[in-house]
């Protein structure tokens, strides 16, 4: 018997769900190394290790584009600038709110991304929600909340941190999708042109940030064999990261990539107690989880339906060939991310 041929709709379902998988094993892997790396052998420079990621990435870049998987493009540098700012302190407000605050606001501030990112499809991409996907949003973090948020108390210069880092993250991711649809380029594409500026810039600002967070000077940390392995290894897995991150926000957008990715929060949950007992783990986290899962299957099939999440006015070119990773394909009419 004869399979019938898989339609485009088969086709993207798969490689949007390849994209997701890639995205949690990546991003999960480097969770638990970096832990490993600063918390057993108290490497605790966290902004000069992401610009060493992004350093390997560049250079994973360099080598797909000499070995011509990646195509040529062009991307103008004030958006590259723009793009790197809001990505740097990104990560320098994550790192000051989480020494500034508690664990709990920190958590908070986290989940805030969302409505941000909500916001931000609003106003600029005049994008619409419908209740059901407005209430599956709710429920998800409702759900993170409840595994995540224990003591919360805040200052005023601990909320001045939070509020810089959510609303550059959210701008961060929101760019990313903005900019491959706007120029039709691909994830390849678009790391290539903004990793070796932002490796450049965190492994200039990074030590001189992290010493002051830390009090320890990079350059006096006592490397071994091991710890060198583990930062080696650190910035592998960060390359299937960088690159997983921008293909799931360009095939979806930067509110779906928050929702869905609350998933590697219960993962991580998960496999701390696999791996370090039931310590973490009791029935209000596992409430947690449970209602956290609802709601982002209900999100998944609340913003898939007609009208769950749609544009009102298309602002990029739609007749355009678009480059998926470096490579040409046509642009489907009228297509809404979900």
């Amino acid at each position: 018997m004869v399979m019938p041929p898989a339609g485009k709709g088969d086709q993207k379902a798969v490689l949007d769900v390849a994209a997701w998988m890639f995205n949690v094993v990546t991003s999960v892997g480097i969770i638990i190394v970096n832990k490993a790396l600063m918390a057993t052998y108290g490497f605790s420079f966290a902004t000069t290790l992401t610009g060493l990621h992004f350093a390997t990435t560049t250079l994973m870049t360099l080598i797909l584009r000499w070995l011509g998987y990646i195509q040529a493009s062009h991307l103008p540098v004030s958006d590259i600038v723009k793009f790197v700012l809001f990505a740097n302190f990104s990560i320098v407000g994550m790192n000051v709110s989480l020494m500034w605050n508690s664990v709990g606001f920190y958590q908070i501030a986290k989940l805030s991304m969302i409505p941000v990112s909500c916001f931000l499809e609003v106003v600029l991409d005049k994008v619409r929600y419908s209740r059901d996907t407005k209430l599956s949003i709710i429920l998800v973090l409702l759900g993170v909340a409840v595994c995540t948020v224990t003591d919360v108390s805040v200052n005023a210069k601990g909320f001045f941190a939070a509020f810089v880092a959510v609303w550059s993250t959210a701008l961060q991711q929101y760019y990313v999708h903005h900019l491959q649809r706007k120029y039709s380029i691909g994830s390849f594409n678009l790391l290539g042109h903004t990793a070796p500026v932002q490796a450049a810039s965190l492994l200039l600002i990074g030590p001189i940030m992290d010493y002051w967070l830390t009090n320890k000077r990079v350059d006096a940390f006592p490397y071994t064999y091991v710890s060198v392995f583990f930062i080696v290894l650190s910035c592998t897995i960060a390359i299937g990261t960088n690159l997983s991150q921008f293909i799931c926000i360009g095939r979806f957008t930067a509110v779906s990539f928050q929702v869905l990715g609350h998933m590697k929060t219960i993962l991580v949950l998960i496999l701390g107690f696999i791996f370090f007992g039931k310590e973490g783990i009791n029935l209000q986290v596992v409430l947690g989880m449970i209602i956290a899962v609802a709601g982002m299957v209900w999100y998944g099939n609340a913003s898939s339906k007609p009208g769950g999440k749609e544009r009102l006015a298309v602002s990029s070119p739609t007749n355009k060939p678009q480059r998926q990773n470096g490579l040409l394909s046509p642009a489907p009419a009228d297509s809404e991310e979900v």
